[in-house]
C-alpha cells in the first residue's frame, strides 16, 4: 500500500490511529485479528471484557493470591487495572493494591 494511502487511514472517521512500526504500518499477527473477530457482535463491534464496577465502600472478596478468601472494602482504582482494597488484617484496616481481576463483589 502506498504511503499516501495508509496515511489517509488516520484521518478516516472512527479510526483512532493506525498500528505502526515506526513510520510504516505494523503487521499484526493473524492470531490477533482472528481473536478480535471472534469477539465481534452482530453489528461488527468488538465486545470488550465487562468488569464489574464498584463504588467506594462496596464489599469485595479476593479471589486469589496471598489474600485469597479475604473480604474487604473497595477503595478505588490505583492505576491501570489495579484496585485499592481495605482489608481487615490483625484487627486493623490495611490498604492493599491488587490486580482488578482478583476481586469480585462479596
Amino acid at each position: 500500500m502506498s504511503r499516501q494511502r495508509w496515511l489517509s487511514i488516520d484521518s478516516t472517521v472512527g479510526i483512532k490511529r493506525l498500528v505502526r512500526n515506526g513510520n510504516e504500518p505494523a503487521v499484526v499477527p493473524i492470531s490477533i485479528v482472528e481473536a478480535l473477530r471472534r469477539r465481534e457482535d452482530a453489528n461488527g463491534f468488538v465486545q470488550l471484557d465487562h468488569r464489574p464496577t464498584f463504588s467506594r465502600g462496596d464489599k469485595v472478596s479476593v479471589l486469589a493470591g496471598a489474600f485469597q478468601d479475604c473480604f474487604g472494602l473497595y477503595e478505588g482504582m490505583s492505576g491501570r487495572d489495579r484496585v485499592m482494597v481495605l482489608l481487615d488484617l490483625l484487627g486493623r484496616k490495611v490498604r492493599v493494591v491488587l490486580a482488578a481481576e482478583l476481586i469480585e463483589a462479596a
